[in-house]
């Protein structure tokens, strides 16, 4: 038997033993989607490699990158803006700037800044990761440009870098922001960004914007005081609430975010931070380089700029464009001379209080081109800051009416009992008639509360009628109205441009450009485009900066357009703007004067120039909207008076040498047609032995009884007083207080006299559009004032 080991007989259910040349078995192969997903040993070298690359290039970026000198902003160049013809026009070059040391600023004013802008600033690092991942996911979000900046970082690109928007820009920032938070003091860097930071009307540093807004330095600065200087920080040109009154409570809410911030931090106590009140900064005192009208263009061309997203306020503050405007200068100078002649020149501010209160707007526009040929913002940059062309803040009153009815033939409305609304469609416009057609009760009061009875579309606009414009207004529906408004060419976000029936009589505060753009329209066929203030502009003599092309379209019909044109011809013919024949052109035109007599304004237009015009009153220290009465000596101002007589020699000169040219309007079917209701107002009858008491034709209509001046009259009582008064016999005057009525016609009042033309029956227009409060005809009523709001409570009434 042989001593070899016997091969063992696998038992039942063992596994055969390993064949030769078979090892151990390996681990299985992953498959499907498992294959996907890195094993953890790749995970851990993936992140620790990611680790040294960062490293690595976080310490060659910190090596390379070197604290350079400061930027250019120290010397910063001027920027030029020319005329269309190439002239000057203004340099903004002086840079307003006076350095002071930490101890030299209030401790209330530095804990403001630190409140407004980087609350850690002393406890955290040169750079905050969180905020700037904060910051990009927010922008990336939709929710407009977040900084996610600390003050060390705002400090480097103030001081150290360009403006910039770049990546190459953000990493150097990066860097110099950590050397220069291991070289420098926490002092030291919020001093040098204090001293560096823009806050609006040329202001660099803290020192030249305490002084700026308040007259005071920064020494001087209380809570609130600095409170509102570190809100400009955030939009400088925004929130300046003297030169933009209507973005008033965005900055409040700033201000009242910057003060919470500080009572958060224990810097104010709660008890304090309840009792301050907005501190209202004072008007702007600017070099006399931006005297007279050039610091107003300059700050409209900037605005333009930056609202069109054309250059950032961070690229104009760093200087070096050349701007050709396309403001022409002798339009310019034109515009300037009719304000004196007709308004500045009439002033008496030491014997007449409220003629200190006197401001002015104007802008002009090529209708064709949508070029802003002309703008008037105010007497003097450097005396009253705020743009009269540009603020958006006074209502526009009864020039607003012609956008109802464009809005009304555009869209094919009709009256309530299913008329298509026409130049000659009759409405009653009795004082105070109920709106048919609306949700809630309203009945909106004409001005001095005058009955009009049966009138024609073309009569009510003539009389600047406001019961028959709010029912048009519901006729045609009052989204409808704004949507035409917006289309014409009023923004959108006009403050009180809604959907209601008392957006007839000019509720809204647009500016006087935009309302300037809107008639624009009307006088191009209802063809929009949008303004435009630029014509050229060049950085550093090189190439152009690229500007937005301008698109056209056909916003209203030509139609609507063009039947608007041809009863605001009425109104310049017959009606409230009969001042306005005085340009000696073919003109359409529409007088308005907002609640309380604040504002009063002419909106008109040639085939070849729109211009808008408007005088308005606000208080000189408190920035409060004011009324006119009395200013000039004058009972009222209307937008018959003043305005429209700016408007007629500035566009009279402005258009001197061009041919003449007429309307060629294509209007709605029978809109050229003169209909008569054959009705006179409420309470009169018509006089059998005078004609001019039956039916009154387009040649002699009346004059305003809606407060917006007056035209000539043949007499009657319709036509018998522009602010309300009625007669049976004697006439108004004409715009400038003398023409005569038919006398001997005029009946006599009970005490015997006579209908004399200037005295008596009719009541004697002003200058101004305005009654002189003359004697009243038998049956009829004095011309008196109403100076309470009409329409329903809180609804104001317009003329």
């Amino acid at each position: 038997m042989s001593d070899e080991p016997q091969p063992q007989q696998p038992t039942e259910g063992s596994a055969p033993p390993p064949q030769p040349g078979e090892g151990k078995k390996g681990r299985p192969k992953r498959t499907g989607w498992r294959r996907l997903i890195p094993t953890w040993r790749i995970v851990l070298s993936t992140f620790v490699i990611g680790l040294l690359l960062l490293g690595g290039l976080f310490f060659l970026g910190y090596s390379l990158v070197k604290i350079p000198p400061a930027n250019a902003l120290a010397m910063k160049q001027s920027n030029v803006y020319l005329y269309a013809d190439g002239s000057q026009l203004a340099r903004d070059g002086e840079v307003n700037r006076e350095n002071v040391s930490l101890a030299g600023i209030s401790k209330d004013a530095q804990h403001a800044v630190l409140a407004a802008e980087d609350r850690e600033f002393y406890s955290q690092s040169a750079i905050d990761p969180k905020a700037m991942v904060r910051a990009a996911w927010k922008t990336a979000m939709g929710q407009g440009k977040q900084s996610g900046s600390t003050i060390t970082q705002q400090y480097v690109k103030n001081y150290y870098l360009a403006q910039e928007q770049t990546l190459t820009r953000k990493v150097k920032e990066f860097f110099i922001a950590i050397k220069l938070d291991r070289e420098k003091s926490k002092d030291e860097i919020l001093e040098g960004y204090l001293n560096t930071s823009f806050f609006g009307r040329n202001a660099y540093g803290i020192q030249a914007a305490a002084q700026a807004y308040y007259g005071i330095d920064a020494a001087e600065l209380s809570p609130a005081q600095g409170a509102y200087l570190a809100s400009l920080l955030n939009a400088p040109s925004e929130y300046d609430v003297v030169a933009q009154p209507q973005n008033r409570k965005a900055a409040e809410a700033r201000w009242g975010y910057v003060l919470d911030g500080m009572v958060k931090k224990g810097w104010l106590g709660a008890s304090e931070r309840a009792g301050l009140k907005f501190p209202m900064p004072r008007e702007a005192t600017v070099s006399t380089g931006m005297s007279g009208q050039r610091g107003y263009v300059v700050e409209a061309v900037k605005q333009y700029l930056t609202e069109e997203d054309i250059l950032t306020p961070e690229q104009l503050a760093a200087g070096g464009y050349r701007i050709t405007t396309t403001l022409e200068k002798p339009k310019q100078d034109a515009f300037v001379e009719a304000v004196d002649d007709h308004l500045m020149s009439q002033l008496d501010k030491k014997n007449r209080k409220v003629d200190s209160y006197v401001r002015a707007g104007g802008a002009s526009v090529d209708p064709k081109t949508g070029k802003v040929v002309a703008m008037y913002g105010g007497i003097d940059y450097v005396k009253q800051y705020t743009n009269g062309a540009t603020r958006r803040d006074y209502q526009v009153g009864s020039t607003f009416k012609p956008f109802v009815f464009t809005a009304a033939v555009d869209r094919h409305s009709s009256t309530q009992d299913g008329a298509t609304i026409t130049p000659n469609t009759v409405y009653d416009g009795t004082n105070e008639r109920p709106v048919q057609g609306w949700s809630e009760p309203y009945a909106p009061e004409n001005e001095d509360q005058v009955d009009y009875g049966d009138v024609s579309v073309r009569q009510a606009t003539d009389k600047s009628v406001n019961s028959v414009y709010v029912q048009m207004a519901v006729d045609v529906g009052p989204e409808k109205v704004r949507d035409t408004a917006v289309d014409l060419g009023l923004p959108e976000s006009t403050p009180e441009l809604g959907p209601y029936p008392s957006a007839a009589l000019g509720v809204a505060t647009a500016s006087v450009l935009d309302m300037a753009q809107a008639y624009a329209t009307l006088a191009n066929h209802g063809k929009h485009g949008t303004y435009t203030l630029v014509e050229k502009i060049t950085k550093d003599g090189q190439a152009d900066v690229e500007l937005p092309d301008r698109k056209t379209s056909q916003v209203v019909s030509r139609e609507a357009a063009d039947t608007t044109t041809s009863i605001l011809q009425s109104v310049v013919d017959n009606g409230t703007g009969s001042a306005a024949q005085a340009a000696g052109r073919p003109a359409a035109g529409k007088t308005g004067t907002a609640e309380e007599d604040k504002a009063a304004w002419f909106a008109g237009y040639t085939p070849d120039l729109a211009t808008v015009v408007a005088v308005m009153g606000q208080n000189p220290k408190s920035a409060k909207q004011e009324p006119l009465y009395n200013a000039l000596g004058l009972p009222r101002i209307n937008g018959g008076g003043p305005p429209a007589k700016i408007w007629a020699q500035y566009t009279k000169d402005a258009l001197k040498g061009t041919p003449e040219t007429e309307f060629e309007l294509q209007v709605q079917d029978g809109a050229d047609e003169w209909v008569d209701p054959s009705t006179p107002p409420s309470g009169e009858e018509p006089d059998p032995t005078n004609s001019s008491d039956a039916a009154v034709p387009p040649s002699g209509e009346a004059g305003d009884g809606n407060g917006d001046g007056g035209g000539q009259t043949p007499g009657g009582p319709t036509e018998g007083a522009t602010d309300g008064g009625t007669t049976t016999g004697g006439t108004t005057g004409d715009t400038t207080g003398g023409t005569t009525g038919d006398t001997t016609t005029g009946g006599t009042a009970d005490g015997g006299t006579t209908g004399d033309p200037t005295t008596g029956g009719g009541t004697g227009e002003s200058p101004s559009g305005g009654t002189t409060g003359g004697g009243a005809a038998d049956g009829g009523t004095t011309g008196g004032l109403t100076t309470g709001p009409g329409g329903q409570p809180g609804t104001p009434r317009r003329q």
